[in-house]
């Protein structure tokens, strides 16, 4: 029992999702700086190209499931803390679930699966560098009456298959997340300056 078998979780994107990213283009990303997108296109992936600008939806979105699967560079031993394959998917570019190299370490509020210095998962079961790791995510945006919030925005996370955040709710906006508010917004990814790849990222609005 000290070695049980490794279970991988494959996800299949229902028939009503919408594919972000399946590996061919960035028809569903702008850059949100105004210019072409810079990232690289790889295979089946695309990967940062460091300080080219972060990728947003063109689409906004307000209740949601979504997957996406990500994989951190192996960086070099003196490259330490957030300067470890740092990245993030920002909900609404309000909300930062963060993704970092976070392998083995006792897991703090800014590390990988980390709702951004807001809280930490309930476990670490980060892969080492250079593997995939996979969230799955469901979100309830925050409820408004106006200009005036009735409820907290709530989310669910799997990391790895594994829940890590269990419809917790998220008492403010996170980091550098934009002002909370009742329209919808986007979904970002991080260019935090290190070469993270993505793959197969879809999303079903609820």
């Amino acid at each position: 029992y000290a070695h049980p078998p490794k279970v991988e979780i494959a996800t299949t994107a229902p028939d009503d999702a919408i594919m972000l990213f399946s590996g061919s283009d960035f028809s569903h990303w702008t850059s949100d700086k105004g210019k072409a997108v810079g990232w690289k296109l790889i295979g089946d992936t695309m990967k940062i190209s460091p300080r080219s600008g972060n990728l947003i939806t063109k689409r906004n979105f307000t209740d949601f499931k979504m997957h996406l699967e990500f994989k951190v560079p192996q960086m070099p031993a003196n490259v330490k803390g957030q300067g470890r394959g740092n990245s993030g998917v920002y909900i609404q570019q309000r909300y930062e679930l963060q993704i970092l190299d976070s392998y083995g370490l006792e897991l703090q509020k800014n590390d990988c699966a980390s709702m951004y210095k807001t809280k930490a998962p309930d476990k670490n079961v980060c892969r080492m560098p250079e593997q995939w790791q996979s969230y799955d995510i469901i979100f309830h945006a925050a409820k408004f009456e106006g200009n005036e919030k009735r409820e907290n925005a709530r989310i669910t996370v799997w990391h790895n298959g594994v829940l890590v955040h269990n419809d917790y709710e998220i008492p403010n906006k996170t980091g550098a997340g934009q002002k909370e508010g009742p329209e919808p917004g986007p979904i970002k990814l991080q260019d935090h300056g290190n070469e993270v790849s993505f793959r197969n990222i879809w999303i079903v609005p609820l």
